[in-house]
C-alpha cells in the first residue's frame, strides 16, 4: 500500500465502525483526510481493533513519523549534567519515556483535533494506547489521583514508554496544595521510570496549558523537583525538559 492508500483504508474502517458516520463523506484533500482520521481516532472508544487495521495504522503512523523526523537524546546537548532543554514536538522524541499531561480519566482527550498534548500523544501512538490505558483504569477501579502516574507502552511513538500523570487544575490563585501536587507529578514519573529501569525521561510543561498553572512557577517547581531527585540519585535518569512554545523555552533557559 502507498501512504495515500493506507489513509483511505483507515478512514473507511473507522467510518464503518459506527452507524452515525454513515452520512460522512470522504474528503478530497490530503489535509482534510488527515484531520478526519485524527478526529475519528480521538473519539474512538477503547475497543479492540482488527489485526489488519492495526498493521495498516502502524505502517501509516511510522511513515508519518519519518516525514516529521525523529530527534534522539544523542542529538541534544545538556544544559547541566543529566539535564537537557529541547523545544519541539514531544511525539518525535526518541527517549526511554515521554510524559503525558493526562486528565483523571487517563484515557486520552476525546475532543476531535484538540490542541492539548494528551490528544497529540494518543493520536501519534495509535488506538492501542487508549486500549491499554482503559485496561489499567478498569483494574484500578477509580480515577487517577492528582500527582500520581501510570506507565504504558509507546506503540507508534519513537519513545519506548509513556508516563501519564495528572497535574493540578488551578482555579484562581495557586495554592500550596497545587504546588505540592505539581511537584508530586515529577517525582511520581521519575520514581516510576526508575522502577522500570528507564534511563531518560522527557517532561512536557505539566498543567500549564488547559490546567492554567502559571508557566514561570511551574518551571521553577519542575526544575527544583528534578534537581533534588538527581542529587539524591546521581547518574540514574537523564531528564529532558521539552517545551513547545518559545515563551516556555525562554523561561526554562533563564532558570537553568
Amino acid at each position: 500500500m502507498t501512504q495515500d492508500e493506507r489513509l483511505d483504508y483507515l478512514l473507511r474502517c473507522l467510518l464503518a465502525e459506527r452507524k452515525e458516520y454513515a452520512n460522512i463523506r470522504m474528503p478530497g484533500g490530503i489535509s482534510e483526510k488527515r484531520r478526519l482520521l485524527r478526529s475519528l481516532m480521538n473519539v474512538r472508544p477503547p475497543v479492540p481493533a482488527s489485526a489488519a487495521f492495526l498493521a495498516v495504522q502502524d505502517a501509516y503512523l511510522q511513515a508519518r513519523l519519518a516525514e516529521r523526523g525523529v530527534t534522539r537524546l544523542e542529538d541534544l546537548t545538556p544544559v547541566r549534567p543529566g539535564v537537557y532543554l529541547w523545544q519541539g514536538d514531544i511525539t518525535t522524541l526518541a527517549v526511554d519515556a515521554i510524559v503525558n499531561a493526562a486528565n483523571s480519566g487517563m484515557l486520552g482527550c476525546f475532543v476531535p483535533c484538540h490542541g492539548c498534548i494528551d490528544n497529540a500523544i494518543h493520536t501519534c501512538a495509535g488506538v492501542q494506547l487508549r486500549l491499554e490505558c482503559a485496561g489499567i483504569m478498569r483494574k484500578q477501579g477509580h480515577e487517577e489521583a492528582t500527582g500520581k502516574a501510570k506507565i504504558t507502552k509507546g506503540y507508534d511513538l519513537p519513545c519506548r514508554y509513556v508516563l501519564h500523570t495528572v497535574g493540578p487544575i488551578v482555579c484562581g490563585g495557586v495554592t500550596q496544595t497545587d504546588r505540592e501536587q505539581l511537584a508530586s507529578c515529577y517525582r511520581s514519573c521519575l520514581e516510576l521510570a526508575a522502577e522500570h529501569g528507564l534511563r531518560s525521561v522527557a517532561f512536557c510543561c505539566i498543567s500549564t496549558g488547559e490546567f492554567h498553572f502559571p508557566n514561570e512557577l511551574a518551571a521553577q517547581i519542575a526544575i527544583q523537583t528534578v534537581t533534588d531527585r538527581q542529587k539524591q540519585n546521581p547518574d540514574t535518569i537523564e531528564v529532558i525538559f521539552n517545551v513547545f512554545k518559545g515563551s516556555d523555552y525562554a523561561i526554562y533557559k533563564r532558570l537553568l
